[in-house]
């Protein structure tokens, strides 16, 4: 303070800025590792950040903006909390890191010495793991319109492998304007069954959150997941999927309107190994979509699923999902000595971001824990992100304005063996003790129960499935091989027959309705059934014994007519 001739006091504050002898952060030393670790994979060209991070001038000409939305912690996003679990790869930043920008940003954004400026990183312009082993692409583009709610799309994408190979990493190219697709999902259907729900041929099918059908003896156990700025996950040795030949692979997008018509039309790289498979994982999910019924106004509406664990295993990864409606999201496992381990923690769930996230450290969980999932629903007018204004009843359903209760596990099996069944079969009646006619818990249920030679259980599981879902091709010629079992032919015959109805060209329930026919005598319809699977498969042993069977027995009744 200094005293005026006249008597009287002025306060004079000195910026830090222009503190004499006051050492700020700068860019060279300070800002730009955070800058270049934490921001840069999306604030590049090409990506999903509305501008670039990768020189001084970049980020001076944002500094203020850069403090605001590292201060709230919007930026990096980054929505586990903090002092829960450690994920590989975490954006956060630390407290020390957030004051740093502040302080810079407050002091005018100093550069520092211009030539120790580390140099920005290096991306890739083409695919970030090297060129491919293999690549699929869309058969044809996708037009997304200029206006409306967000699309969800389908490209399904042919396999023309002859033979099986491993899989240990999937890199997704978009194939269209940053910022236009938000999020992939990588399915494989090994029942090559989903060009069938196309649009038109190649032209592939909406739906936001696809199901495929698999069987319970070959479920999936590798998270093919992929989001702007991410980096492709590698799986480690013994952990690479299997791709047979055949398998058809489906590609889910989330696009964001751009406010102009664009074209996608995206790709898929393969990353093959010769290690095979000898760990084996399994992808189960939680749910409790029936229970979501969020009354307009709501502002803690609470879904809860628990689910006990029938061996030991550890957790590789975590993916949460929920719409726009999620609040708080937490999954933790209560441990037999009643003690709690957490497994997520967002408490600020925004579906912008989701991800999957893989754990530092395998995370332990012992036979009897119960792992459980507290989704919190805000449909209240605060909610910012609410689709409605003014709030309305929302329920669980695929649309972006529905809701869902969905957390996925990646759980590892403890023991030398392949334990997979015996998780799965857990998992898929703790499915159906909170909703009994589910179709592909049913279907699962049935696989198991053929597994295990009780085919009468399994006529009881598969005959819901097919009531529930009547026009599954798959469902009915299940149904055909457990009443097969049990005797009764005729049945298992009407089966196959509707089955074909519904897939012509389903080469297994056509094979297995001609050895209906052949119990029956109808030797000459079996004779043209195995004659098409022949055709189909040239190289098929089994169709080929029948069919030479069936002739023979065909020339022998023939014979002995008079």
């Amino acid at each position: 303070m200094r005293r005026l001739a006249v008597g009287v006091w002025l306060v004079v504050t000195i910026p830090a800025s222009a503190a004499p002898g006051v050492s700020h952060p700068n860019f060279a030393h300070d800002i730009a590792p955070i800058v270049y670790r934490a921001c840069a994979p999306c604030h590049r060209p090409g990506e999903t950040g509305p501008f670039p991070l990768l020189t001084y001038a970049d980020a001076a000409k944002h500094a203020a903006q850069i403090a605001a939305v590292t201060r709230s912690r919007y930026m990096p996003p980054w929505l586990p909390e903090a002092g829960t679990v450690k994920f590989e790869g975490e954006r956060r930043l630390t407290g020390e890191e957030i004051r740093i920008i502040s302080e810079w940003a407050a002091a005018g954004a100093p550069e520092g010495p211009p030539g120790e400026i580390p140099a920005p990183p290096h991306f890739p312009a083409g695919w970030q793991l090297g060129m491919p082993d293999m690549v699929l692409e869309a058969p044809q583009a996708f037009q997304v319109p200029a206006a409306g709610p967000d699309v969800y799309w389908n490209f399904v994408l042919p396999n023309h492998r002859t033979t099986s190979v491993y899989v240990r990493a999937v890199e997704i190219r978009p194939g269209g304007g940053a910022g236009l697709v938000h999020h992939a999902n990588l399915l494989v259907d090994r029942l090559a069954a989903s060009h069938e729900r196309e649009v038109a041929p190649g032209e592939g099918f909406p739906g936001m959150d696809l199901e495929i059908m698999r069987s319970p003896f070959d479920p999936p156990g590798n998270f093919l997941f992929w989001k702007p700025g991410s980096v492709p996950h590698q799986e480690p040795d013994g952990f690479a999927w299997r791709l047979d030949p055949g398998d058809e692979l489906v590609l889910n997008i989330h696009l964001r309107l751009s406010g102009k018509p664009e074209y996608v039309r995206p790709a898929v790289g393969l990353y093959f190994t010769d290690k095979p498979q000898t760990r084996f994982p399994l992808l189960i999910q939680m749910e409790n979509d029936q229970a979501l019924d969020i009354p307009a106004g709501a502002s803690d509406f609470v879904v809860k699923d628990d689910f006990r664990m029938p061996l030991d295993a550890d957790a590789l990864a975590i993916y949460p999902h929920a719409h726009y409606l999620g609040k708080l999201l937490e999954a933790y496992a209560t441990l037999p000595d009643g003690s709690r381990r957490w497994l997520i923690r967002i408490p600020d769930w925004n579906p912008d971001w989701q991800a999957v996230y893989y754990y530092r450290e395998p995370v332990f969980l012992p036979k009897g824990a119960v792992i459980s999932m507290r989704y919190h629903y805000d449909n209240s007018a605060a909610n910012v992100r609410n689709p409605h204004q003014p709030p309305q009843r929302v329920q669980g359903g695929d649309q972006a304005t529905d809701e869902m209760a969905h957390l996925w596990l990646e759980l590892l099996p403890r023991g030398p063996q392949d334990r997979r069944r015996e998780l799965q079969e857990a998992v898929i009646r703790h499915t159906l003790e909170k909703n009994p006619k589910d179709f592909a818990a049913n279907l699962n249920l049935g696989a198991v129960m053929l597994s295990r030679l009780n085919a009468s259980g399994a006529v009881s599981a598969l005959e819901t499935a097919v009531t529930a879902d009547p026009g599954r091709a798959e469902a009915h010629n299940m149904l055909g091989v457990a009443l097969q079992q049990v005797g009764r032919n005729s049945g298992a015959a009407t089966e196959f027959e509707i089955a074909l109805k519904l897939r012509p060209e389903y080469l297994a329930a056509r094979f297995n309705l001609a050895n209906s026919q052949i119990k029956a005598g109808k030797l000459q319809e079996a004779i043209a059934n195995l004659r098409q699977v022949i055709a189909a498969k040239p190289d098929d042993p089994l169709a080929r014994q029948r069919l030479q069977a069936a002739l023979a027995a065909q020339k022998q009744r023939a014979g002995g007519q008079p």
